[in-house]
């Protein structure tokens, strides 16, 4: 059974980096084809997909949000990571990982359960 968890702080401070981890069960990250995603929502909005990180280690963003993101794969823990750089309010949100099949039509079949994280002071 595929499992995923959000792992990391619920509060960070502005200005400094938003750091989680994603593991993973069930699969390995390195399986084709699939990709390994970070999707957030922010209190009373829809939800943003932030990125991805493929089963081979290439990674794509968000054009909004590509300049403060990094999402990187650990194949020998099976898990994969988000960093999102010189946060503020605004990032506050559910962050949510989630499995993209990309033999499937690129449709996300795993989510995580999602974890809240704030900014503030």
């Amino acid at each position: 059974q595929v499992q995923l968890q959000e792992l990391g702080p619920g509060l960070v401070k502005p200005s400094q980096t938003l750091s989680l981890t994603c593991s993973v069960s069930g699969v390995s990250i390195t399986t084709n084809y699939y990709y390994w995603s970070w999707i957030r929502q922010a209190p009373g909005k829809g939800l943003e997909w932030m990125g991805v990180v493929t089963y081979n280690g290439n990674d794509y963003y968000t054009p909004s949000l590509a300049n403060r993101t990094s999402i990187y794969s650990d194949t020998s823990k099976n898990q994969f990571n988000l960093q999102l750089r010189s946060v503020t309010p605004e990032d506050t949100a559910v962050y949510y990982c989630a499995r993209v099949d990309g033999g499937n039509r690129f449709r996300v079949d795993y989510w995580g359960k999602g974890t809240l994280v704030t900014v503030s002071p």
